[in-house]
């Protein structure tokens, strides 16, 4: 089974909640950005880093706006299930953007990335890296790598909102719509490609937005919902 969370940002206590609780042995778990637990590079950092690619699922992480890619970078690039990834430790890697990877038999298209609304705290802090925000370049090669893959995936997992999810994810919000080279990117990729459910985790929300839209957050998704009424006791 494939299961779908939201930003962690290194919070350990979080694999022991509940919600990622019911992912089991041979299963999937994809978090949608700020993943968190490279960050500093330290020997407590490493250790937990080995305690996750220990876990018996398998754990897939997309960058968002608060990681440290010069850390990230350094991990070897590798052939995984059709894409490439970073290989962090045992069954904990990295999903890269723009790549296509079957997993238990979907098709996920993956696009981590974005543009971090505390840039200049986090510039003055040395926190702060340029290529949070995705290069033409990726996104030419993430549409190559769609195309090649016929515009039809499963899903498609970012950490940043598809179009016009963003305010409509936060009622009442006054903030306006974000439009940057990301954002129109991924205009296209909802023009061009067919799927199932779009999952991102950037504005930190559990909600269905509409039946294809999914912000996550705490909230641990099946990415396929169980057939209704497959368990059902029948009439005796």
């Amino acid at each position: 089974m494939i299961y779908i969370t939201g930003d962690i940002h290194g919070e350990l206590c979080r694999f022991k909640d509940s919600e990622i609780r019911k992912v089991k042995k041979g299963d999937t778990l994809i978090v949608c950005g700020d993943f968190g637990f490279l960050w500093d590079g330290g020997k407590k950092e490493e250790k937990v880093l080995k305690k996750l690619g220990n876990k018996k699922y398998t754990i897939l992480f997309l960058d968002g706006t608060h990681e440290n890619f010069d850390l990230l970078n350094k991990y070897p690039l590798t052939d995984w299930n059709g894409g490439k990834v970073h290989h962090i430790c045992g069954n904990l890697y990295h999903l890269m953007r723009g790549q296509v990877y079957e997993i238990e038999g979907k098709k996920i298209f993956a696009f981590g990335g974005g543009d971090s609304g505390d840039k200049l705290l986090r510039t003055e802090a040395g926190k702060w890296w340029a290529c949070e925000m995705p290069s033409l370049e990726e996104m030419r090669a993430g549409l190559k790598n769609l195309k090649t893959a016929g515009l039809a995936v499963d899903y498609i997992v970012t950490h940043e909102p598809p179009p016009r999810m963003d305010n409509i994810a936060r009622p009442g919000s006054q903030r306006p719509e974000s439009r940057n080279q990301l954002q129109a990117f991924f205009t296209e990729v909802a023009r061009q490609v067919q799927y199932q459910k779009w999952f991102f985790g950037s504005i930190h929300t559990d909600r269905k937005i509409t039946y294809k839209n999914y912000a996550v957050f705490t909230r641990v998704l099946p990415a396929e919902e169980p057939a209704r009424g497959k368990h059902l006791l029948k009439n005796g």
